[in-house]
């Protein structure tokens, strides 16, 4: 088994200490430079998106090239060094040319939510005021109509004109170029979304960013010659840090894919050989419950044997450390186009501790992390050798400290744990929140840990176990502390039920304590199974039937204090972020139903 203690990924960088960088760590610049040195000639930048959906690809030299030419355009056209340029638009070759080329200017890269509305993203250009912005060509009407004085420019390649690639520089005299950045300068805001108020910048350095993604590597190791799949949208700190930053670190290859379409999905994991795969849950989910369906479908018998042989395999894994389970399982794995994953990671939210299960069982090691837009994200991971299914991750210390705040003695199935709110304090946490002092000092604490708002204990070894967030907690009549994100986990693998949110309510007119109330949207397969329509407001009462069946079912593993009370059926899906996690700030469309 690797030593993981001993394991320091970054060691290569000693070749280029005091030639190639100076500080503690490279900048975005620096790294990007080593690499073509180390992997000129590798793949970096893939994308499906050529002719009839061909595969087009760009070197660590090309994509170099054509960072420094944008770069060199940029101080051209008046960016100075601190300056912002917002990058918005899908998945792209050309999205990651243009925010590295923002950062090789020396301006800090503003990525934007391709999915906001015009007011959202209205308030975001307000706030940060960038000089230049980078987009799709269908989002351009927002800036241009918006913002008048804007240079806005395109990252399609239909747009001739202002495509990023025909933004050509002549040669730069040392004096027309922006002094250096370092480690210590700022490299991203990354916004919180809103349509009111001053929206929320996290300010992330330079070192923010790279301290994160190498030493994030101790509990994973990666290689050059690694395929990354950078499905979630690119703008989310996690999916900017697991898929496009850290792969920059070895000289892996990017692929960039644009849509959640199951078929694009599984062409882009077969034809991209795709070796490491970043997703929420509701993706994993989603694979795992089309693999499920194939097994079942080939009756009781063989199902029966391959659910041995599951339990059997993860059993020789987890205890002997022999992955056979890609022996095993080649054939399904073959069939659902990620024969060749090596690695899959999970984040944005917590995971069915069954689904992690199945995954590794199948010879896929299937890992959780943890963390925060503010720590950039990355405080914990579970190392591929030692992992722990209840966990989403280890810490990685001695390189941050984690402790809980304000501990709390609960009863768990695994004992008595202390829980409460979790912070953290190492060189990934944040600069602050831009233009926001007083909002910055307020998720410190005095000696200086970032209060992360989630609630969760840590044990002897390390591993971090989540409650749920501080905010979302329900406080029952018996003043137990009821987790709404622990109940939801436990409906993940119910086909029936396409998304459900927990919450607290009164049950009684005093208001004293809360009960639990699950909002469930029904999927498009249990109204197929009843073979009824979803919109027929008289048919509701047999889906929520179906439904109670499966709560009845979950709540048997619960305390009674914790289990859910009142079911309501929503006729519309909650909205969700582009992470997949529900807004709790909803207003809920729902069926008035004889059991109401």
């Amino acid at each position: 088994m690797t030593d993981i203690n001993n394991n320091i990924p970054w060691m290569y960088l000693e070749d280029f200490r005091g030639t190639d960088f100076t500080g503690e760590w490279p900048t975005f610049p620096e790294l990007v430079r080593i690499q073509a040195k180390r992997n000129g000639d590798r793949p970096c930048f893939t994308a499906f998106d050529g002719p009839d959906d061909s595969k087009r690809s760009l070197t660590y030299n090309e994509v170099l090239a054509n960072v420094q030419e944008l770069a060199n355009w940029l101080m051209a056209n008046g960016l100075k060094k601190g300056d912002r340029v917002a990058v918005m638009g899908k998945n792209s070759p050309e999205w990651a040319t243009a925010y590295l080329a923002a950062l090789f200017a020396s301006g800090i890269v503003v990525p934007i939510d391709n999915g906001l509305h015009e007011p959202e993203v209205v308030n975001i250009v307000k706030t940060a005021e960038p000089v230049f912005v980078f987009c799709d060509d269908e989002k351009a009407e927002i800036y241009t109509k918006n913002f008048p004085n804007l240079k806005v420019y395109s990252i399609n390649p239909e747009a001739s004109e202002r495509f990023i690639y025909n933004l050509k520089a002549e040669a730069l005299a040392d004096d027309q170029k922006n002094e250096p950045c370092t480690e210590y300068d700022t490299a991203a805001i990354l916004f919180t979304s809103g349509t009111t108020g001053k929206p929320k910048g996290v300010m992330l350095s330079h070192r923010n960013l790279m301290s994160d993604g190498f030493i994030a590597q101790r509990n994973f190791n990666h290689y050059n010659t690694d395929v990354f799949y950078a499905l979630l949208p690119i703008h989310h700190a996690y999916t900017m840090q697991a898929a496009f930053i850290n792969p920059l670190m070895t000289g892996a290859s990017i692929v960039f894919g644009k849509s959640m379409a199951v078929s694009k999905l599984l062409r882009e994991l077969k034809e991209g050989k795709i070796t490491v795969m970043l997703g929420v849950p509701l993706l994993y989910n989603k694979l795992l419950s089309g693999i499920r369906k194939g097994i079942k479908a080939k009756g009781p018998v063989v199902a029966g044997i391959l659910g041995f042989i599951s339990w059997l395999s993860f059993f020789i894994k987890k205890v002997f450390h022999v992955n056979l389970g890609k022996r095993f399982f080649k054939p399904v794995l073959e069939q659902a186009s990620i024969y060749t994953l090596r690695v899959a990671i999970s984040g944005g939210g917590p995971l069915a501790a069954s689904v992690c299960r199945q995954y590794n069982s199948m010879g896929i090691d299937f890992i959780q992390g943890y963390g925060l837009t503010e720590t950039s994200p990355i405080i914990a991971l579970n190392p591929v050798e030692h992992f722990k299914i209840e966990s989403v991750g280890r810490s990685f210390a001695p390189y941050e400290e984690i402790k809980i705040l304000n501990p709390e003695k609960v009863i768990t199935k695994k004992g008595i744990e202390e829980v409460g709110e979790i912070a953290v304090k190492g060189p990934m946490v944040m600069q602050g929140y831009y233009n926001m002092p007083e909002e910055t000092k307020a998720v410190f604490t005095e000696d200086g840990f970032f209060k992360t708002g989630d609630l969760g204990s840590i044990d002897k070894e390390g591993y971090i176990k989540l409650c749920g967030r501080a905010k979302n907690l329900i406080v029952t009549s018996g003043g137990k502390n009821v987790y709404p994100e622990e109940i939801e986990d436990a409906f993940q693998l119910y086909d029936e039920i396409q998304q459900i949110t927990v919450r607290g309510y009164y049950a009684d007119e005093e208001k004293t304590s809360e009960e639990i109330e699950a909002l469930i949207y029904p999927s498009d397969d249990l109204y197929k199974t009843l073979g009824v329509e979803r919109n027929n407001e008289f048919v509701q009462d047999e889906v929520y039937d179906s439904i109670k069946k499966i709560v009845s079912k979950v709540n048997k593993n619960f305390q009674a204090y914790s289990q859910i009370s009142k079911i309501t059926l929503l006729k519309e899906p909650l909205e969700m972020t582009t992470s997949q996690k529900v807004k709790r700030n909803f207003v809920a469309k729902i069926y008035e139903l004889s059991h109401s």
